[in-house]
This record gives C-alpha cells, structure tokens and sequence, in this order.
C-alpha cells in the first residue's frame, strides 16, 4: 500500500523512515556487490565493479522510490535529467554511490549512498548510509545523536579544529583553514562520509569547493540540519536544491561556533 505524501513543505515521519531504509537496502546491495569481486582487483575490474555499483544501486533506488512515492520526482545521478522535476513539489535526490572511486578500492570505506526528499529548493528528510561501516544516519535517526556543543568564544581561541577535506580535490580552503585555525587536516573520499564525520563529532569543519552537484550534498545536509549543524555555500549563502542547473559546487557543514571564522576566511581567499 502506498502512504499518501503530506503537504510539499514538510516530511511525515513515513518519508523520514523511508529515505532511512532505502539508503539501507541500497547499501547492502552494494555491499554484496563488493563481496562479489574477486580479491586483489585489477583497474579493469575496478571499473566494471565501479559501473555495476552505479547502475544497480540507481536501478533499486528510483523503482522503490517510483512503487513507494509515484507522484514524486527523482533526481539521480546515474539517471535522465528529467526537466518535468522542476515544477515537482517534491523532488527525491539520491547519489545512488557517493565515493565511487573509493568503493572500488576494497576494503576503503569513505563511500556512501544518499537519499534525499526536498520540497521549495529545501531538505525536508534524508539519509546517508556508510555500507562498509554498518551505519545509516538519517532525518529519522539522528535523535540518536548527541547535539553539538556550541564552544564559548573563550574556549574557541584555545580549540584546534579537525578539517575534514577531499582526497581527490580538496581545493584551498582546507589547508587556509588549517594554517588560520591552526587546525587538523583529515582527508576522506566521498561527501557523505566527510560530513557525517562532523555529525558523528568526529570532525568540526567540512569547507569544499571542489566542485559538487545536488545529488552530493543533498542527504548530507539534509541529516548535518537535523542535527543541529551550520550547513550553507561557502560564502554562507544558502543551499537551495532542484536547480534547472544541479551544479552546486562548494559547500560548508561546520560545528555552529566555527561558520563565521570559516565563511571569513573563505571570503578572503575567494574574494
């Protein structure tokens, strides 16, 4: 049976659940994929294990999200631009495999699988779940979570944050960060797995400007908000999804205290 959606500006506690279960499923799909492969893969059979991940994680994500939502849009990476999303009133963005590169990289476990629901250019639920890790965090879960804790300005001169930054294509900022805040570079694959390391009060700062589309920062930001995390641009303008352009190149998920210091920076190096 299909749950009816409720109105466009909200989530029910059906889709925060849902977003949860298929990021889930997809990844133990795509870890029985990878336990699949042979051992010691050669770079052809990377990329085949790559393309097969791709595609049957995309595959399972848009049918269910088709049998369970049928009036909404999807937005994939894997899949058709299709413009018909643009006067949706809710729109499903998935990354069906976020850190493909490192999900060919056995046992590497930066990777991830994205589900977002968005409604007026907004996250309203998702999920990020980390397969290799055995963890789904999501708009469902992260009750579970400690809240942040906001740092006095007092204790913040004293604090060296931990950055967390591309592997691939870090860009400046990081390593600005770094040397202003005198801080800690921790390098990782895909986005959803750097910005659940901030949620997960593992990392205090996650600054990209590598280059992303919608798909990359939709769920993560969509669970860094419901856990009471800073999330915007880079220059701290806000994140708006479903774009006739899903190009959405830089992002900012931080630890409330440090989005200003870290907007400030950026700005100087940016201009």
């Amino acid at each position: 049976m299909t749950i009816s959606p409720p109105p466009a500006r909200t989530a029910s506690a059906e889709d925060h659940l849902l977003a949860h279960e298929l990021a889930e499923e997809a990844g133990k799909l795509l870890m029985r994929l990878r336990a699949s492969a042979p051992v010691g893969l050669t770079a052809e059979q990377s990329v085949e294990l790559k393309r097969q991940g791709d595609q049957a994680s995309h595959e399972f994500l848009t049918k269910a999200l088709q049998a369970a939502r049928p009036d909404d849009a999807v937005l994939s990476e894997e899949g058709k631009n299709d413009p018909a999303r643009l006067t949706a009133p809710r729109v499903w963005i998935v990354d069906p495999l976020d850190g493909t590169r490192e999900f060919g990289e056995p046992p590497r476990d930066d990777w991830a699988v994205h589900v977002a629901l968005v409604a007026q250019e907004q996250p309203i639920a998702g999920a990020v779940a980390l397969p290799a890790r055995g963890l789904t965090l999501s708009t469902a879960s992260v009750d579970s979570i400690a809240p942040p804790q906001v740092a006095s300005p007092e204790a913040n001169a004293n604090c060296k944050p931990r950055i967390i930054a591309s592997r691939s294509r870090p860009g400046p900022i990081p390593q600005a960060l770094v040397e202003e805040l005198g801080g800690e570079l921790i390098l990782l694959g895909s986005a959803g797995a750097k910005a659940m390391e901030v949620v997960l009060g593992r990392a205090d700062i996650y600054a990209h400007t590598g280059g992303q589309y919608e798909w990359d920062s939709a769920a993560p930001a969509a669970v860094a908000q419901a856990a009471g995390l800073h999330t915007s641009r880079i220059d701290g303008s806000p994140l708006r999804y479903n774009q006739p352009n899903p190009y959405l190149p830089d992002l900012l998920i931080c630890q409330p205290e440090w989005a200003a210091k870290v907007i400030a920076i950026a700005a100087a190096i940016l201009g």
